[in-house]
């Protein structure tokens, strides 16, 4: 089970189940929607809370609803100008995208907009999410609305109104897969990516290790192909100014990462079934494949920096032929 849990102001505290076959999606602000006070304080099947907060909320006049339903978002949350361009548009275009079919989300009629303070704190996904589908989430940039960056323009002031998920800042981006199909001792994979999502891929490491390879752990700050980490924000930066000529690129990096990985997770996991779990086999399995993994990973960066360098410096402005005089 799942526990979402919130301060309130750092005195106080809720904390709500997340259902079984339900994600949330929280940008930076207070996000539970609804809070049974009565379970909190009883059965604490569904939530939890600090034993004083009822009698805070109470107190403080803290109760905004009209419909006899406590609203945790409506007492504690923020509805702020610089939430809505900041922080419920992004989880808008998340749930747009995971729950397209569920809701109305665009046009005069849409149940939710960018800058709607009551976007649902949890939601069943249409379908079963996969490592792919929360790397997506966690890449989004407005695609196919008039607010993506890179789209055209289509509506005056739509492109920069929003702050995008995929952001240019973004430095780590990590995925947890606990795995019960698997042995224990290499049930637990570690996604890991760097830089801007929305041009880099991710890839799976095993937990069960106690080093990691020198591609994603030796990173100083002098800028170097030699490592993960800047050769994703070298690709970031190249293929941002050039993204329609290098977006096909990405693309192509991203599924051959992704594929080899999954690939190789399923050939190190048969491997893994085959010995003892209580020796140190294992664990030594586990480093051969994160190097492995490594390795692949660098090969198939080095291509993409590859591609995206060519199509960046094809798109200088100084380019000059005698063909052109």
């Amino acid at each position: 089970e799942i526990w979402w849990l919130e301060t309130i102001g750092g005195h106080h505290w809720m904390a709500k189940r997340v259902p079984d076959d339900e994600y949330v999606v929280m940008p930076n602000q207070q996000g539970i929607d609804e809070f049974d006070f009565e379970d909190a304080y009883g059965e604490q099947k569904e939530h939890l809370c600090s034993e004083d907060l009822l009698e805070f909320v109470r107190k403080n006049h803290l109760d905004l609803s009209l419909d006899g339903t406590f609203h945790a978002r409506l007492a504690f949350g923020s509805r702020a100008d610089s939430d809505h361009s900041y922080n419920t548009c992004r989880a808008w275009d998340i749930e747009k995208k995971l729950n397209p079919n569920s809701f109305i989300w665009e046009g005069p009629d849409a149940d939710f907009g960018p800058e709607s303070d009551d976007i649902p704190w949890s939601l069943e996904p249409e379908h079963k999410l996969t490592i792919e589908d929360v790397k997506y989430a966690l890449s989004c940039h407005y695609q196919g609305t008039p607010y993506d960056p890179y789209g055209p323009d289509v509506l005056p002031g739509g492109k920069g109104k929003y702050r995008p998920v995929g952001v240019n800042r973004t430095d780590f981006l990590s995925i947890i897969q606990i795995r019960p199909y698997v042995p224990e001792a290499v049930r637990a994979v570690q996604w890991i990516t760097f830089g801007s999502n929305v041009f880099n891929t991710m890839a799976p490491f095993y937990t069960n290790a106690d080093s990691i390879p020198e591609y994603l752990s030796g990173t100083t700050g002098r800028v170097s192909t030699d490592n993960f980490y800047w050769a994703n924000r070298l690709i970031g930066a190249l293929a941002d100014a050039h993204y329609r000529r290098t977006a096909i690129h990405i693309e192509r990096y991203a599924l051959s990462v992704m594929s080899q990985a999954h690939a190789l997770l399923a050939e190190y996991d048969s491997q893994a079934e085959e010995l003892p779990a209580d020796g140190g086999k294992v664990q030594e399995l586990c480093e051969k494949a994160n190097q492995e993994i490594a390795d692949m990973l660098k090969t198939e960066t080095d291509k993409a920096l590859n591609f995206v360098l060519f199509e960046a410096s094809s798109g200088m402005k100084n380019a000059f032929a005698r063909s052109d005089a």
